[in-house]
C-alpha cells in the first residue's frame, strides 16, 4: 500500500487539466483526507520552513503574480475552468520569467517566515 505522502506527491505532478469526473473524484478524496491534511498543516506550521519550502513558496507567489498580470487582475476563483486553463497555459509559457521573479522573492519569503515565527504578521504584498 502506498503512503499518503506518495499519494499527494503523485497527485501534484499532473500536467493536464482535470475533467469534471476527475474533479469530483479529487473533491471526494480531499474531503476524506481533510483531517490528516489539517494535522499536517498544524505540524508544519510549528517548524521553520526549509530552503526548499521557501523556494516553493516564492515560486507559487511568482506564479500567482504572473497569473494576475496575464488575467488583467481577475481572481482565479471567479473564472470558469476553461478560462482558467487558458490563462494557466499562458503562465506556463512564461516559466523563465517566473523563475526570475521567484529568485527575487526568496528573501521576501524568508522574511515572511521569520516574521511568522516571531509572531508578527506580514504578507508578500506589503512592503
Amino acid at each position: 500500500m502506498r503512503s499518503f505522502k506518495d499519494y499527494i506527491q503523485e497527485e501534484s505532478e499532473v500536467d493536464e487539466a482535470l475533467s469534471t469526473a476527475q474533479r469530483l473524484k479529487k473533491k471526494q478524496t480531499m474531503r476524506k483526507y481533510k483531517a490528516r491534511l489539517k494535522l499536517g498543516r498544524l505540524r508544519a506550521s510549528k517548524k521553520t520552513a526549509s530552503r526548499d519550502v521557501l523556494k516553493k513558496r516564492a515560486r507559487r507567489a511568482a506564479r500567482n503574480a504572473m497569473f494576475k498580470r496575464v488575467s488583467s487582475g481577475k481572481a482565479k476563483g471567479s473564472l470558469a475552468y476553461s478560462a482558467r486553463g487558458s490563462y494557466e497555459k499562458m503562465v506556463n509559457r512564461r516559466s523563465a520569467a517566473i523563475n526570475a521573479i521567484a529568485k527575487r522573492l526568496i528573501p521576501k519569503a524568508r522574511k515572511v517566515e521569520m516574521d511568522r515565527k516571531r509572531g508578527k504578521s506580514t504578507s508578500y504584498g506589503r512592503r
